[in-house]
């Protein structure tokens, strides 16, 4: 088996999750709105954990309806620093929904989050055609745009570093090495 899989041997969760999801284009708005705010609440904390609490975020926002999102009430939020399926951060929570209202707000400007994000690439996916797990970036000029640009509209919990992450959960960066089957 190739090393790209080596951060998710052992793990079926993970394994699927290279296997099915991990750099393969998703052009749906809610899918690219969950990776964003899993992504989110990644940060600090292992993608091995968030991807095990994935089914109690669903549950606790909507399966991240975007318009069902940015229509949480401060009761239901609250609500969710009790739940003990989700990283308990009231930023982290309450970011669900801003970022919510911020891509409502994209989506109208862009048509779609899917045209707004494929605008940072001229809607081609970046494939690095990496040969080993030490030439993968962990952040690329394309991130570092976008990041910035997410700050500047209000969203949170897009540093360069977990917008990279974003990129390659959404398929905008294939970053499975070049002997990987999965690719």
């Amino acid at each position: 088996m190739s090393a790209c899989r080596a951060w998710s041997e052992g793990d079926p969760i993970l394994e699927a999750y290279h296997d099915r999801e991990w750099c393969k284009v998703n052009h749906d708005d809610d899918f690219q709105f969950m990776m964003l705010c899993l992504e989110g609440a990644s940060v600090g904390l292992s993608w091995k954990i968030i991807m095990h609490k994935k089914d109690a975020y669903c549950a606790a926002f909507h399966d991240f309806s975007i318009a069902e999102c940015a229509d949480m009430t401060d009761e239901e939020l609250e609500k969710q620093l009790a739940n003990p399926g989700l990283i308990r951060n009231r930023n982290k929570i309450w970011s669900v929904r801003k970022n919510a209202r911020v891509v409502q707000q994209i989506q109208k400007e862009f048509g779609s989050f899917d045209a707004y994000l494929w605008g940072f690439t001229g809607g081609e996916q970046i494939d690095g055609h990496w040969k080993t797990v030490s030439e993968v970036p962990t952040e690329s000029e394309v991130s570092i745009k976008l990041s910035h640009d997410m700050k500047k509209r209000g969203i949170g919990f897009v540093g360069p570093v977990i917008t990279y992450s974003f990129l390659q959960a959404i398929g905008m960066v294939n970053d499975h090495l070049e002997d990987c089957p999965y690719r």
